[in-house]
């Protein structure tokens, strides 16, 4: 998606949240594949529910074409699998949003019709309007790697996945006040604001995130049944899940393959890993710790010192994995939270953790570095990696 003018930009995700689902069987688009993840044409709707709802409801006081599908698509009365029943059927749903989708590009393409309101300038609207179906959309191809889990196909991997160990390919980053956040920005969100100052001592940061080969040799040194290197929180939640990462399988033979959105795949060594939650993350980083020499010490980035180090270039962007951070999503100092329903002020108090970075999958109106994603601490289905950082050399 190369549309520069944010009304392209949002015309085009219109079009490829509507190209994902068009060809799909009504089946695959109306299940929910996994307790955490919605089906497709509940993220479908809610890109639509939003935007109407931004448009009509905010800018021009009407909710009526919302308020008769508010049950299904905003948190309310029901839960969210009462939601997913009450879904129409794929036909009507695509009919519904397309008709939407087209009223509403041309209500903002003919911005003299609509009211004034401090989110039309800068096309601060259009540009939080295009992140929403951003989002959404990456959460859709989520569902869609979950449907070729499901699948369970046959595969055997070609090059066997061999563990490596982990490696002090570091870069320095020097004591210092730097800034974070963004600093007059229309395409910001709120929790991204406002811009401040903080101070950073010394750090060392990997050049690049964790990678297939040296997460296998966590787990070839029996990581996930070390105790000592998991949290409470982690070890508790590490009773119901599988010893590796989510889209990680194993063939006949023994070796690991991966399943992506195009089916089963070898997993490539120097590749970054994907698929892991926090939990994983932080036991990941405590065993490379214990492996000593210029290793020790070594933690989960904070997600100040991974913008910190992109800022100011001494990293770039890897754009492959989202990066888990040490952190709580939490609002910044004198934080002002933009109107529901894309406001961040309800999402600080679930108590969830930091991503930094990108994915394959992240459209570019996500792709910046003030960006903060946010999931809880156990998910494993946000395309994540992580990248450690370590203390400075004596």
């Amino acid at each position: 998606m190369q549309a520069a003018h944010p009304l392209g930009q949002l015309s085009a995700l219109q079009q490829m949240m509507t190209e994902l689902i068009e060809p799909l069987d009504e089946s695959i688009c109306s299940q929910s594949l996994h307790p955490d993840l919605a089906p497709l044409l509940w993220y479908y709707g809610n890109a639509a529910y939003v935007e109407t709802l931004l448009i009509r409801g905010l800018v021009q006081n009407d909710t009526d074409l919302t308020d008769r599908v508010e049950p299904i698509f905003a948190a309310g009365t029901l839960t969210k699998e009462q939601q997913w029943e009450r879904l129409p059927p794929k036909e009507h749903l695509l009919n519904w949003a397309m008709e939407l989708q087209d009223d509403n590009l041309m209500r903002l393409a003919n911005r003299d019709q609509l009211p004034p309101h401090d989110l039309l300038n800068n096309d601060r609207l259009i540009h939080l309007i295009c992140q929403r179906r951003a989002e959404l959309y990456e959460q859709m191809l989520q569902v869609l790697v979950e449907y070729r889990l499901s699948l369970d196909e046959p595969y055997t991997a070609v090059i066997p996945l061999k563990p490596q160990t982990p490696t002090a390919h570091h870069i320095g980053i020097s004591q210092g006040h730097y800034r974070i956040g963004a600093k007059q920005d229309a395409t910001a969100r709120d929790n991204e604001q406002p811009a401040q100052m903080v101070k950073l001592s010394n750090f060392r940061i990997d050049r690049e995130p964790v990678t297939n080969g040296a997460f296998l040799a966590f787990m070839k040194t029996d990581g996930y049944d070390r105790q000592s290197l998991w949290s409470n929180a982690g070890w508790d939640w590490k009773k119901n899940q599988k010893n590796h990462p989510h889209h990680w399988r194993q063939d006949t033979r023994d070796n690991w393959y991966g399943v992506s959105l195009n089916g089963p795949a070898d997993l490539i060594v120097s590749d970054p890993l994907m698929g892991i939650s926090r939990y994983e993350a932080e036991a990941y980083a405590n065993w490379v710790a214990s492996l000593g020499g210029e290793l020790s010490g070594a933690v989960l980035q904070h997600e100040f010192q991974w913008e910190v180090a992109m800022r100011t270039q001494a990293l770039k962007p890897n754009g492959r994995v989202w990066e888990w951070c040490a952190n709580t999503f939490e609002p910044y100092s004198e934080f002002v939270s933009d109107p529901e329903p894309i406001g961040s002020s309800s999402l600080f108090t679930l108590g969830q953790s930091v991503l930094r970075g990108s994915s394959l999958h992240t459209q570019l109106p996500l792709k910046r570095i003030t960006y903060r994603q946010h999931a809880d601490a156990g998910n494993q289905r946000t395309f994540s990696g992580t990248r450690l950082v370590y203390p400075p050399k004596e």
